[in-house]
């Protein structure tokens, strides 16, 4: 039986995966490794945790423990290669590659070697996801016909990001952030719900821009606001947004024939979902001005407190890893759905001005809802 995880990079990210892990018994951390010596010390002072020397010595010492995969995401592709390379299931932060190319190179490397890929987020696991999953399930606003999903994070380039630090002295790393994009970065909290619940993205129809120019940092940066339309195999047609030019809105609307379903926080597992019905008064269709909260019976998960802008579990996918290779079973982050949603999440992030339809190479199935959330 396995309980253990090394992170591999300890910056900004890092922090949140340990706040989560203190609502996790169970799990340990067998190492960190980074490549700067002096965050390295720094973070394994305040958490108290085992520095290693290098990251041979992550990948050689505790061989049963999963990789936390916390790097950069420009090295997301180089150093989970070597986890797998060195027989590691690795659970990977968001994106699992930069190229639909090299995400497929780590997918069959996994497939070959027979080891776990997964990537964040994990949020699909959380409450609020796995509540309208079961709302859908048992029908309760009707066939979902249209789904509206907004990641919008307010104008991020007037913020004070340079007074956001983690809790152990750890920068947010506005510029790597303004390079990778917004897209990247945050489109997957909501494309890991839907495509949890209904699987498959057939076709995306999206554009993307830099609507902001000349932020911070060294460039080239990324479309900093992206629209797209999802398509599925078998689930509605969905809108989904994604900026940080647009003012903050973390909401989901899902119209059905009997009503709407709605959740107004991605970022907040325990996000109070609501259902609406239709209903004529006086001639006029109305969405109930007081829509019914819909609740799972509890306990569903262990939950974390509000830190800056989230209150989600972060260790929720690396204990779905290794609750299923201790059970012998799938993960529910499989490596398919790692794969299709890193294809979407690109397909979105890379669609310009012209990019017309663009259909997908990569499928998954939907996934299996949690054991509290039948």
């Amino acid at each position: 039986m396995t309980n253990k995880v090394c992170l591999l990079g300890c910056g900004f990210v890092a922090d949140l995966y340990m706040r989560s892990l203190a609502a996790m018994p169970g799990i340990e951390v067998a190492g960190v490794f980074d490549l700067n010596a002096a965050r390295l010390e720094q973070f394994c002072r305040f958490w108290d945790l085992p520095a290693k020397s290098s990251f041979d010595a992550l990948l050689s010492d505790a061989p049963d423990a999963i990789i936390l995969n916390l790097t950069n995401p420009a090295a997301h592709f180089e150093t989970t290669k070597a986890c797998l390379k060195a027989g590691r299931h690795v659970y990977s932060e968001k994106p699992l590659a930069m190229t639909v190319e090299n995400a497929k190179t780590l997918y069959g490397l996994a497939a070959e070697n027979g080891l776990m890929l997964a990537s964040a987020p994990c949020s699909s696991l959380g409450e609020a996801a796995q509540t309208l999953g079961h709302a859908l399930r048992h029908n309760l606003a009707g066939t979902p016909r249209a789904i509206y999903a907004e990641l919008d994070d307010g104008f991020i380039p007037q913020a004070a990001y340079k007074k956001w630090l983690s809790e152990s002295g750890a920068p947010w790393p506005y510029e790597d952030e303004f390079r990778v994009g917004c897209t990247l970065e945050h489109a997957g909290y909501y494309l890991g719900w839907l495509i949890s619940w209904f699987g498959s993205v057939r076709t995306v129809v999206a554009a993307s821009a830099e609507t902001i120019p000349n932020k911070e940092g060294t460039g080239p940066f990324a479309p900093d606001l992206s629209v797209a339309t999802l398509f599925f195999e078998n689930g509605p047609v969905t809108r989904l947004t994604c900026s940080i030019t647009a003012p903050h809105d973390h909401s989901i609307r899902i119209t059905g024939d009997k009503g709407l379903l709605s959740c107004k926080a991605a970022w907040d597992n325990a996000a109070k979902v609501r259902f609406a019905k239709r209903m004529t008064v006086r001639r006029r269709l109305m969405e109930n001005p007081f829509p019914k909260r819909i609740k799972l019976a509890q306990p569903t998960h262990p939950k974390v407190k509000r830190w800056g802008a989230a209150a989600m579990n972060f260790m929720l996918g690396p204990a779905e890893m290794l609750e299923a290779l201790n059970q012998g079973r799938d993960c529910r982050l499989s490596n398919d759905f790692a794969l299709h949603m890193t294809e979407v999440t690109l397909a979105i992030q890379n669609a310009g001005e012209h990019s017309g339809a663009q259909k997908m190479s990569t499928t998954c199935q939907p996934m299996e809802p949690m054991p509290w959330a039948i």
